[in-house]
């Protein structure tokens, strides 16, 4: 797992009195919500209520709207606005109560995004929410509660240290994979599967190298035809096409770092030609390299995720 980036993380500290709920709004990246103490419900659209004790982590799909209530049976409360318009966005604020009082119920909620590489959100193609029960002895509770406050704090490296120690979070969930029976560990099987996620591996630190499926399966040891099939069921995707993804991704960065020309980028990624490094990234992108550098060069922030998302508001506008 030493792939694993936690490209930005935004936490809330979220307090109920006994009674209440908070509407939560749909974000466009996952949501975690780890509850410190108390209990309460999750209740999402068409979804089974989510029970809430301490020390339970809820990995919410993107897009999604939620409520959190602070009572002992999961009915939803009267005469609330579906559409969440001014509902409480995850990691907009420190702390974030709600009701006069002791509060009942206590959880860190944020929003997040972690990279398997450089081209995998690990979370943006769930579909249904993740939902483990940790151990005190786990100590998961600590590490958010200190994430939170790092954060609240504004101190210089508060952001790298909280990423750090999110990733310990969802490293500790992701050790589930191997043990768990429950249907979310079938998205990471390629982390139960050495062979594959060697292969990827290789792809993420050599995206200039001419791979293909007879060199990547034979440095992993398996047939093409198995290699194919494992890979497939890993990533629900060919290899080609993933490394396609590593290689728009790299050159992204690259090219938001702005240290390289195009010609040097392209290399970089594994393209002899410009010209069909042009091609590809414009199918991928939808935009030309030298256009990319240039919206990137006045995005507040020069990472591929935050570049991207700049490129595609600009595109839209």
């Amino acid at each position: 797992m030493t792939t694993l980036d936690i490209a930005f993380v935004r936490l809330s500290e979220c307090a109920l009195v006994a009674g209440a709920h908070l509407a939560v709004a749909r974000a466009e990246v996952s949501t975690i919500h780890y509850c410190l103490r108390g209990a309460g419900f999750i209740l999402l659209e068409d979804e089974t209520p989510i029970r809430l004790m301490p020390h339970t982590l809820v990995i919410v799909p993107p897009g999604r709207a939620m409520t959190l209530l602070a009572t002992e049976r999961p009915t939803p409360p009267r005469n609330v606005d579906k559409s969440t318009e001014g509902a409480f966005a995850p990691g907009s604020s420190h702390r974030h109560a709600v009701g006069d009082g002791e509060p009942t119920l206590v959880l860190v909620c944020g929003t997040f995004r972690a990279n398997y590489g450089p081209a995998l959100d690990l979370f943006a193609s769930i579909t249904t929410p993740i939902v483990e029960t940790f151990d005190v002895h786990d100590q998961l509770d600590r590490v958010m509660a200190y994430a939170t406050a790092e954060l609240a704090a504004q101190d210089v490296g508060g952001g790298p240290i909280s990423a750090a120690l999110l990733k310990l979070v969802l490293l500790a969930l992701l050790r589930r994979c191997l043990v768990s029976t429950k249907a979310w560990v079938e998205r990471f099987s390629m982390l139960s599967d050495p062979p594959i996620a060697r292969a990827f591996a290789e792809m993420v630190s050599r995206p200039s190298f001419p791979h293909t499926i007879q060199s990547l399966s034979h440095a992993v040891g398996l047939s093409r035809s198995a290699f194919m099939a494992r890979f497939s069921i890993a990533f629900g995707e060919s290899p080609m096409s993933l490394l396609r993804r590593v290689r728009m991704r790299h050159a992204a960065d690259l090219l938001a770092a702005n240290a390289l020309s195009i010609d040097q980028v392209a290399l970089n990624v594994g393209y002899q030609s410009r010209s069909s490094f042009t091609r590809a990234f414009r199918r991928y992108y939808g935009s030309d390299p030298s256009e990319y550098r240039s919206k990137a060069q006045r995005a507040p922030f020069s990472s591929a995720a935050r570049v991207e998302h700049a490129v595609v508001q600009s595109d839209a506008a």
